[in-house]
């Protein structure tokens, strides 16, 4: 027996999603400054390979070609991140107007093919000179921040609906600052911990900056977020399962979205936790028009290395795509969000172009499939998720593990920069164009 068609419901957009840093390339081109990638990724020894973003996906050459691609598999909606050095090398004062002018002829581009830009203000690439100041550690880059937001929005205002602040304040604070495996690789938890919270009140600074100069604009946040799960269904494990989603997921849902840090997580950090001035948390907990939720993997409380009999990606990360359901019922249930949007959902495998000149990449269709089909049922329990993008549009610089790691929908040759679309973004193309995905045949049907 067949099973049935999986539509979604009418309007639902179907995305991909990308970064600047990870595909613009062109690092010291038209009067772009210094990022913190720039100075973290040609410091020998903290990136794979000695890789670097100075080239990248050369994006920033090669958009309209880009563009044609994503017109080609149909999608309705392309989440992009704008790069902060390059409209203000120095983070604050004078504006680069060609780094304004490449955006503005990306998001006609996207318009004139029916694509909708949902942009992201800041995807971990914050100007250096900034981070000499201090960064994210001190709170005057809030501020800059907002006028960041501002001198965009000003640009991209009359064409662009949805904005998001931040991609995922929990690996800028703990990656970033905490552990040391991100720019700007420092390691310091009280100072990650106040890092997470500058980067929440900036995102309350820019959410109103957007808003006062475009007020049609739906603004919201992108945060990655882990279900967390018990091997067994003891009160000990249910206990540490509930403490690691309020450390690493309540603590930035919490404040964002009930306007209070997780108390006992609060009291748990002690002398770590950060400082708050007056007015933070209504700041932090202005309303947003949605949430971004990214999801890869669940945690899982009980286990210690693999999982026997589990599938694993080329990052390490399990693949289990109920956890993408649980996520979305959990916040739809213990949070009540506006509407979501999976920002970012994908998988890393060992891609390589066949000889017929294809990317035969099963895994991922199946990957894909599967998770979406979870997003469906949460839509079925009652969670408004409104759009699904697929992380990545095409493969790149995947941050400190440089360019080992493919995400992509389309293949990369970073020697020759040709692109070529794999199984996963022929088979996307047709869930865009029936609105969901098709029923699998019985062997020999």
């Amino acid at each position: 027996m067949t099973e049935p068609e999986h539509l979604f419901p009418e309007g639902f957009l179907w995305g991909a999603s990308t970064a600047a840093y990870q595909i613009e390339g062109a690092w010291n081109v038209n009067g772009r400054g210094e990022s913190i990638w720039d100075r973290f990724s040609h410091t020998p020894g903290l990136v794979a390979n000695g890789d670097t973003g100075d080239v990248a996906c050369d994006h920033y050459h090669r958009w309209r070609d880009d563009v044609a691609l994503m017109r080609q598999l149909g999608l309705k909606a392309y989440r992009l991140s704008i790069a902060w050095p390059r409209l203000l090398p120095a983070g604050r004062g004078r504006v680069n107007e060609a780094g304004l002018d490449f955006y503005d002829r990306l998001i006609d581009a996207l318009w004139e093919a029916q694509i909708e830009p949902f942009v992201t203000l800041y995807h971990w690439d914050l100007p250096q000179a900034l981070q000499d100041e201090g960064g994210w550690g001190d709170r005057a880059v809030c501020g800059a921040f907002a006028d960041y937001a501002a001198v965009v929005a000003r640009r991209l205002g009359d064409r662009v609906r949805k904005w998001t602040t931040f991609n995922e304040p929990w690996c800028i604070a703990w990656l970033g600052h905490g552990n040391g495996e991100h720019a700007p690789g420092l390691r310091d938890e009280k100072l990650s911990l106040q890092v997470a919270h500058h980067v929440l009140v900036a995102h309350g600074l820019a959410t109103q900056a957007v808003r006062a100069i475009a007020p049609r604009a739906e603004v919201g946040i992108v945060l990655n977020l882990w279900p967390v799960d018990v091997a067994r269904d003891t009160p000990e494990y249910r206990r540490e399962a509930d403490r690691l989603w309020q450390k690493n997921s309540g603590w930035y849902v919490g404040p964002i979205l009930r306007g209070y840090y997780p108390p006992e997580t609060w009291e748990a950090y002690g002398r770590h936790a950060p400082s708050v001035q007056p007015g933070d948390m209504a700041r932090i907990a202005q309303r947003i028009d949605f949430l971004g939720v990214n999801f890869y993997n669940r945690a899982l409380v009980g286990v210690d290395g693999r999982l026997p009999n589990a599938e694993y990606t080329e990052m390490g990360w399990e693949v289990y795509a109920p956890g993408l359901r649980n996520l979305l019922t959990k916040l739809h249930r213990e949070y009540k969000p506006p509407p979501i949007y999976v920002t970012e959902n994908g998988a890393a495998f060992a891609d390589e172009a066949s000889p017929d000149g294809r990317v035969h990449d099963a895994r991922r269709v199946a990957y894909l499939r599967d998770h979406i089909l979870q997003a469906q049922r949460a839509i079925a329990d009652g969670v408004d998720v409104r759009g699904y993008f697929v992380w990545s549009f095409m493969d790149n610089f995947e941050w400190a593990h440089g360019y080992a790691k493919r995400f992509g929908l389309i293949y990369v040759d970073y020697a020759t920069q040709r692109r070529v679309l794999k199984d996963s973004a022929l088979w996307y193309r047709e869930v865009i164009a029936r609105n969901g995905v098709a029923p699998l045949r019985p062997p020999g049907e």
